[in-house]
């Protein structure tokens, strides 16, 4: 028994702490600079969904943030630069200099500031990643500063993560989509993920056994990898290690999911023991002091705690009800993981267009063109990621049903009849310079890419009318302005 914990516990981890503090922080300032320019947009005082109407309606206990003491624009633009110094500071190391204090203050503050935008951003954070650098996030402020040896508890407590996103992604593509267990699903992921970007068409275009065995990696990488990932032999951690990094190098070559990919190769550099980094890149052992009685203690009490939490997350991932994404606390401190269970077969684009005229019937219609999501045909699919625009995201979403299951489409309608700035900020462009329309309609499209050899990008089929033609005098807006206690400017 002594022996196998001597296993655990013999290694020394100091460069992949430094790495895994360093990328971190990287995606941290992702999440930050996302706040800071399209928070004001989606959630400020006269936001699409405003936070502050969640915040009279929901509980601190039920969603804690520290939004519940002081809501305004202006505080969370602040928030926002503050998660960005900080973040910043830490990539550079900066806050690891200092000793125990500054680096367990400066991520706590990461991790309580991010939590804060989370817990109050209703549909635009509800999804896996959010949750992700939030567990991660926290089991970071126990790591240390760079002087310190890193806390052998704290690096499997991050690899614990690494395998449940990695085994949960697998189970659930066991459990569901069909095309994942005929080896079909990748024939036309590619085509209706999210928001393609320009590799996507390329890799759509792949022969089909290709395709075919893409599905086999996957399940060998989220599968059997996985299990490699909590082996305590170093030669072993760092090939499964790899290998995952590596998948996921693949797919954010092929498509944007904002940090998704980024995050899961960070989690995978504890993997990485002081052994690999010597041997394989010829770089000296270092020195550093042993652990503290008092960072010793919390440590222990974090393990402890982590054990317990993880209790729901591990009756989830065998479950034949297995959830993709699920938060098991208010704090996002252990949860479930798992993506694309489903894979879309059909690409349906919702094309949001406006007219000056006063008839809709006879009218001449321009289109509302987003940042990333593909409306113009010939226009090149984006790069966004880790970078993520959040709007687009969710219009992919919206697309699934119709508008009574994404009512916030029609805030974001009555904003473009007003022709606000701050929602006219998150597209790409807009037709009518900043003048109000007379009434904006959404029309749903069917998207394929492109056949070879033919100009464009996409090829399009007209569905329908998603959403009629609308305009401020519509007994709904006037709801949605009173209900929301907007200044329509």
């Amino acid at each position: 028994m002594i022996k196998v914990l001597d296993l655990f516990t013999s290694q020394d981890f100091y460069y992949s702490k430094m790495l895994f503090q360093r990328s971190l922080a990287f995606i941290y300032l992702m999440g930050f600079l996302i706040m800071f320019n399209q928070g004001k947009a989606l959630l400020g005082k006269n936001g699409i969904l405003p936070a502050r109407i969640f915040i009279s309606k929901v509980k601190f206990s039920q969603s804690p943030s520290i939004f519940y003491f002081f809501e305004s624009d202006q505080f969370m633009t602040m928030i926002s630069v503050l998660g960005a110094i900080i973040s910043v500071l830490a990539i550079f190391g900066i806050t690891e200099k200092y000793g125990h204090a500054v680096s367990m203050i400066s991520w706590f503050i990461l991790w309580i500031t991010y939590l804060s935008f989370v817990n109050i951003g209703q549909v635009w954070f509800g999804y896996g990643w959010e949750s992700m650098l939030l567990e991660a996030g926290f089991l970071a402020i126990f790591l240390g500063p760079a002087n310190v040896a890193a806390p052998v508890i704290v690096i499997w407590l991050i690899r614990w993560v690494c395998f449940r996103n990695m085994l949960g992604a697998g189970l659930i593509k066991l459990r569901g989509d069909e095309g994942w267990r005929n080896l079909t699903c990748m024939t036309y992921y590619y085509e209706t993920q999210p928001v393609p970007n320009q590799l996507s068409i390329l890799f759509h275009r792949l022969p089909v056994f290709l395709h075919k065995g893409s599905v086999l990696f996957t399940f060998f990488v989220e599968i059997v990898a996985a299990i490699g990932l909590m082996l305590p032999w170093w030669f072993v951690g760092a090939l499964a290690g790899g290998i995952t990094i590596l998948f996921h190098i693949i797919i954010i070559l092929s498509g944007n999911l904002s940090w998704l990919n980024y995050i899961s190769i960070v989690l995978c550099i504890p993997c990485f023991s002081d052994v690999f980094f010597i041997r394989f890149f010829n770089l000296p052992a270092i020195a550093t002091a042993p652990l503290a009685i008092g960072h010793q203690w919390l440590v222990y009490v974090l393990g402890i705690f982590v054990s317990f939490k993880s209790w729901g997350p591990i009756q989830n991932l065998f479950s034949s009800r297995q959830s993709m994404n699920r938060s098991f606390d208010r704090l996002h401190l252990v949860n479930t993981y798992g993506a694309f269970g489903s894979i879309t077969k059909v690409r349906n684009e919702l094309v949001v267009l406006g007219t000056m005229d006063e008839n809709p019937e006879n009218a001449k219609w321009e289109v509302y063109e987003f940042k990333g999501k593909p409306t113009d045909v010939n226009r090149m699919p984006s790069l966004m990621s880790p970078y993520h625009w959040k709007i687009d995201w969710q219009m992919w979403f919206a697309a699934f049903g119709d508008y009574q299951q994404s009512p916030w489409v029609l805030n974001l309608v009555a904003k473009l009849l007003y022709a606000d700035p701050d929602a006219l900020s998150l597209l790409a462009s807009e037709p009518f310079n900043r003048k109000k329309p007379k009434w904006v309609k959404i029309d749903y499209y069917k998207y394929n890419f492109q056949d070879p050899g033919k100009s464009g990008y996409w090829k399009r089929k007209y569905l329908g009318e998603w959403l009629p033609p609308l305009n401020l005098e519509h007994e709904s807006f006037r709801n949605i302005i009173k209900s929301n206690d907007w200044d329509p400017r």
